[in-house]
């Protein structure tokens, strides 16, 4: 029996930011031998910083991805989904980077305001959806 995907947009954003949280995840755990730090951030400032970076992912991209989805089976249109699965991942790349001093602080800012717009335009397009 075939099965017909509910979603198909969606998941290639998934996949995306999954790939995305590897390289964010081994930075932490690369670091946290190179400096011999077991647990926390050991007074480490560097150590804090990757692992803030590597928490923000945490703290905000699954509430995003959830928006998506449901977005997603309540018809958004493909240009809806694209244009906010970007925001998202370019967002996270891009506060990923400004925290980290990979890139300029700017980055921080722009990568935060374009996650919460995300998940604030998603939100409304719900909203709007099922009333």
């Amino acid at each position: 029996m075939e099965l017909t995907p509910i979603l198909s947009i969606t998941p290639i954003y998934i996949a995306a930011l999954g790939l995305l949280f590897i390289p964010i995840t081994m930075r932490v755990a690369i670091y946290r031998i190179k400096s011999k730090i077991s647990l926390g951030a050991g007074d480490n400032p560097e150590m804090l910083k990757r692992m803030r970076g590597q928490a923000n992912f945490v703290e905000t991209v699954p509430m995003a991805l959830f928006l998506l989805i449901t977005m997603e089976v309540l018809g958004a249109s493909n240009m809806w989904l694209h244009a906010l699965g970007l925001l998202l991942v370019l967002g996270r790349t891009s506060h990923y980077f400004g925290l980290t001093d990979i890139v300029p602080f700017a980055f921080r800012v722009i990568g935060i305001m374009a996650t919460m717009l995300t998940i604030l335009i998603g939100s409304i397009w719900i909203v709007v959806a099922v009333l």
